[in-house]
């Protein structure tokens, strides 16, 4: 295959629309704009979001609460998850996102209490429920933050 032998999938490519170039084009006349009004002058770029002067959507509905752009993001974990892994095995964030317990991780992993634990394990994570803490260590494993 030579350079000047690569083409488009076919119908991936379109040819574009000539508008104003006479009625049989399909777009003739008044080039799809329809007849006066403000978005058929030239010229015309409203913003988005803008309703002709009407009060606009985003301040007409009411808002609630706040929504703290400085909050930590965890992802949370549930203790019992932690179960497949072997009896004295570390435990990080790389092997829980290996394992496929988790997807992502935000600003850090949090183990909840949800569940019961029995292996011996170390776990290192950015933070703890108090309950999960408590399973963890009760297992006989250790509870480390990083």
């Amino acid at each position: 295959m030579k350079l000047f032998e690569l083409s488009p999938a076919p119908g991936s490519t379109t040819a574009p629309k000539r508008k104003g170039r006479g009625h049989g084009s399909g777009n003739g006349k008044t080039a799809g704009k329809g007849h006066k009004g403000q978005k058929a002058r030239a010229g015309c770029s409203l913003r988005a979001g803008f309703e002709g002067g009407q009060m606009p959507m985003h301040r007409r509905i009411p808002k609630r609460g706040f929504n703290n752009i400085h909050a930590t993001k965890y992802t949370a974990v549930d203790v019992s998850r932690l179960e497949i892994f072997k009896e004295g095995t570390t435990v990080d964030t790389e092997l829980l996102l290996a394992a496929g317990i988790i997807k992502k991780v935000n600003d850090g992993v949090k183990i909840i209490g949800n569940g019961d634990i029995t292996k011996n394990l170390t776990v290192k994570v950015a933070a703890y429920s108090e309950a999960a803490k408590e399973k963890i260590e009760k297992a006989g494993g250790k509870a480390e933050v990083i």
